[in-house]
């Protein structure tokens, strides 16, 4: 009943966004926050993209914003290009990982990367970003990244939350699985997108981890790859496990302080390298699990 009622959502979210553009004000207001709360995101790299709003907001009021990079428009492309999607600030307390994913949009026009239909969430958890102390969790106290709706997420997140973290606030995987508006809106963009590949953004771990299908990437610049195995509700489960999609999270290794531009752009040549080396082998399109 919990997965009907969830794809019933899927299905409201998904016409409600990306349909239709946000207000230009709204857009306008949170590149505005961003531009200041995250001193390496420029105004113009904020303002001039062309962003598009989820129809609904989060508890605290605040816009969930995602833009598409290639695609139909997307002359360079080949027809069938891959879908990328890319996701930063699932935790707000990893600034980082949103700025890196403003710095990679800049980069995006190049012909290694202009082969992909991208789509990008800059910033997934834009209440725990706007919290004073910015926090890991949103605004209802969850953990973003142990609340997706993953097979094992009844029988084990709450066990696995009060077992083996002690209840720590900052892995609270949330009342039901799929219980946030904003893990919603990422299930939704899934379904809708349909990505052949998802790479998400985080902090600090100064590693890579990768979940699913496809040869697994080895080093991203100076990171190397270190398996951390799944979690109840997380995305490496959702999308690497459960949904048969490639997920690449990289562990950038501060959360408050950027990488080098040479280190961003190290990581980001050496993605793009992975990428082409296994382009033909992604992806079982597993969406109807």
């Amino acid at each position: 009943m919990i997965r009907f009622v969830h794809a019933l959502l899927f299905a409201i979210l998904a016409l409600q966004s990306p349909a239709t553009h946000a207000d230009q004000g709204t857009v306008d207001a949170w590149c505005s926050y961003l531009v200041n709360r995250l001193h390496s995101v420029s105004s113009d790299s904020c303002h001039s993209q062309d962003f598009v709003a989820a129809g609904e907001f989060t508890a605290q009021g605040n816009v969930l914003v995602s833009r598409d990079f290639g695609g139909a428009r997307n002359i360079t492309a080949p027809k069938n290009a891959k879908r990328i999607l890319l996701i930063g600030g699932i935790h707000g307390d990893e600034l980082t990982s949103v700025s890196i994913v403003f710095r990679w949009m800049g980069w995006m026009g190049q012909p290694d990367a202009a082969r992909y239909h991208w789509r990008v969430i800059p910033l997934a958890n834009p209440d725990g970003l706007k919290a004073r102390p910015s926090t890991r969790f949103n605004s209802n106290g969850v953990d973003l990244n142990r609340n997706f709706d993953t097979p094992d997420w009844d029988q084990d997140a709450q066990y696995y939350w009060i077992k083996r973290t002690k209840r720590d606030p900052r892995r609270n995987p949330g009342k039901a699985a799929g219980s946030e508006i904003e893990t919603r809106w990422l299930e939704a963009q899934i379904e809708e997108f349909k990505p052949d590949l998802i790479i998400s953004v985080h902090a600090p771990y100064n590693l890579l981890d990768y979940d699913g299908p496809v040869p697994k990437p080895m080093r991203f610049g100076r990171l190397s790859l270190v398996r951390l195995g799944v979690y109840p509700g997380s995305l490496g489960n959702y999308g690497g496990i459960f949904k048969q999609i490639p997920v690449i999270t990289i562990e950038l290794p501060n959360g408050t302080v950027m990488p080098s531009r040479r280190e961003q752009l190290a990581m980001w040549k050496d993605m793009l390298k992975w990428m082409k080396k296994n382009n033909n082998n992604f992806n079982t399109r597993a969406y109807g699990n």
